[in-house]
């Protein structure tokens, strides 16, 4: 809002948020309302720019929480957040970045200058947050990149505009590197419509006709099959991008026996288990009865079980979902694309829609890349049990997805009647490292699970005053947790890292997820073992005043 002398922004919480009402609740708690107006009128005083980008982050922040970060958010008793996980700090920053954007191309010359100063204050700090909370990947030069150099000359020449080269990066494989400084809002890569692979290359084809009359097949199934035999198609027009393809995508789906074994007591195995089921069941409900049927456009040799399961893990670790200016929403394999691995603080945030006046899609920076850094996007909020099962590997630093859910009944659980019911039906723990209250009654767990377990064991108690019954019942609440978690740890058993280097990959991933597991378990026991001890001690000066008394 600008009149004249006095500019404002207005940062606002949508009432068609699926989660308005916890947001609101957490939003008010901090001291902010779901729509705040922030004015520019102390420019004058030192600081005003660090003050206004402080306030304009705090709000953000909660307004970009998604699912799992709110019920993690820590909203009463505990200092200043920092950030709530490096997704959503860039998140925040890239909605305050363009709201000022917005302000700058409507405001007058009289407010230009200030809108100016806090729009470099955000990108300064963008780009400390980059430096400060990004893994960087290390390049490796001994390896020959002749396929993928080919692969962009062609890209380049059907269109494809980058600023990135291909590389082996340690520990990842392939990435894409910047060949220049790039800075926040410049487009890394832009590919044309034309060169990604849709569903609509395989409805040209006879192959369409067949599958289009099995029952309950799917677009992203379709597309699959179609990409099984075009991969040897010496006449493809994608025989470049396919011939960069690898052999092997090691991802999860492919664990040997020993991996698999190695994962007894934890979530990938069960997750690894439920995927493979998965895939087998679909490949028995077309195979071989497609090659029976049309020999000549399935042949028996290029659709065995070992080429459909490459093709699913092609497209589980390479395909994008991709918005088209038609509105339809379809997953589709994007060459070059591929080549961006995934980081928990990623360069690009938004990808995936195609812009309508150039029919392509652009990979914008929402944080600066510097000339030989690997530049990267997120392929979601994923935990690691997920990207090790369909990308094939374990993200580098702390990943806040990562939980271990647990399995308690709320149903039965009676409510005061002036309490409302909770907002979460499922519960979990993570690792208590990220937590940054571990005071007592928080212990460094997530509220809403200690709330239910509170309401579990006495629906009437006020659960945060230093009364005995209500010091004696989160004793009980924690004594439980420890008994679940040992339990947890001790059937996982021991995992000898000193064999580790002989390992073979998937052993090694199986390897280091169980060790990750066992970490956040261990975490969950020893907070729970101090929250018992300042307990104890709070309890034991309850009882001492009562013997005074």
């Amino acid at each position: 809002m600008d009149t004249g002398e006095e500019y404002s922004l207005v940062i606002e919480l949508s009432e068609n948020d699926l989660f308005f009402e916890q947001k609101k609740k957490l939003l008010e708690n901090k001291g902010f309302r779901p729509k705040e107006r922030i004015y520019l009128k102390d420019t004058s005083k030192p600081g005003w720019v660090n003050a206004t980008v402080k306030v304009l982050l705090q709000i953000a922040r909660i307004i970009q929480l998604n699912e799992l970060e709110l019920y993690f958010a820590e909203d009463d008793g505990c200092p200043l957040v920092e950030f709530y996980s490096p997704r959503n700090e860039l998140e925040a920053f890239d909605s305050i970045l363009s709201l000022v954007d917005i302000s700058l191309s409507s405001c007058t010359n009289l407010h230009t200058n200030i809108l100016e100063l806090l729009r470099q204050t955000i990108l300064d700090l963008i780009s400390d947050f980059g430096d400060k909370n990004s893994v960087k990947g290390i390049v490796e030069r001994d390896h020959g990149i002749d396929q993928e150099e080919r692969l962009i000359k062609w890209a380049e020449s059907n269109g494809v505009r980058t600023q990135l080269k291909i590389a082996y990066v340690q520990g990842a494989g392939r990435g894409a590197i910047a060949r220049e400084d790039l800075k926040v809002g410049d487009i890394a890569l832009e590919i044309p419509s034309s060169i990604i692979i849709s569903e609509e290359l395989v409805c040209e084809t006879d192959m369409y006709h067949v599958l289009k009359e099995v029952d309950g097949i799917s677009s992203e199934t379709i597309l699959l099959l179609w990409s099984m035999k075009e991969k040897y198609n010496v006449n493809s027009k994608f025989k470049t991008y396919f011939d960069t393809l690898p052999e092997n995508f090691n991802t999860g789906l492919s664990f040997g026996i020993e991996a698999i074994t190695m994962l007894d007591g934890t979530l990938l195995l069960e997750e690894i288990m439920q995927a493979r089921q998965h895939l087998h069941a679909q490949y028995d409900e077309l195979f071989p009865a497609l090659c029976n049927n049309f020999p000549e456009i399935f042949p028996v040799e290029l659709y065995t079980w070992e080429k459909f399961l490459w093709a699913c893990e092609l497209f589980y670790s390479n395909s994008m979902k991709i918005m088209f200016p038609d509105g339809k929403l379809t997953t589709c394999l994007i060459p070059i694309a591929g080549f961006l691995n995934h980081s928990l603080c990623p360069h690009i945030l938004h990808y995936g829609k195609v812009d309508a006046t150039t029919n392509s899609l652009k990979f914008r920076l929402s944080r600066p890349c510097k000339s030989g850094e690997e530049c990267c996007l997120s392929y979601g909020n994923f935990s690691s049990s997920h990207l090790i099962t369909f990308y094939g590997f374990l993200p580098r630093g702390d990943n806040p997805y990562d939980t271990i859910p647990l399995d308690i009944d709320g149903s039965d659980v009676d409510y005061v009647e002036d309490k409302c019911p909770p907002n979460w039906t499922t519960h979990m723990v993570r690792g208590t490292w990220l937590s940054n209250n571990h005071s007592l009654f928080y212990y460094g767990l997530p509220s809403p699970l200690l709330d239910h377990l509170r309401r579990s064991r006495s629906p009437m108690l006020n659960t945060k005053t230093l009364l005995q019954e209500n010091l004696e019942n989160e004793l009980q609440i924690l004594e439980d947790l420890i008994y679940i978690f040992d339990d947890m740890i001790d059937n996982m058993g021991e995992t000898d890292f000193d064999d580790r280097e002989n390992c073979s990959w998937d052993g090694k991933l199986a390897m280091d997820f169980k060790n990750l597991q066992r970490r956040i378990a261990c975490s969950v026991s020893s907070s729970c073992h101090n929250g018992v001890n300042m307990l104890t001690n709070e309890l034991n000066k309850c009882m001492a005043e009562d013997t005074r008394g």
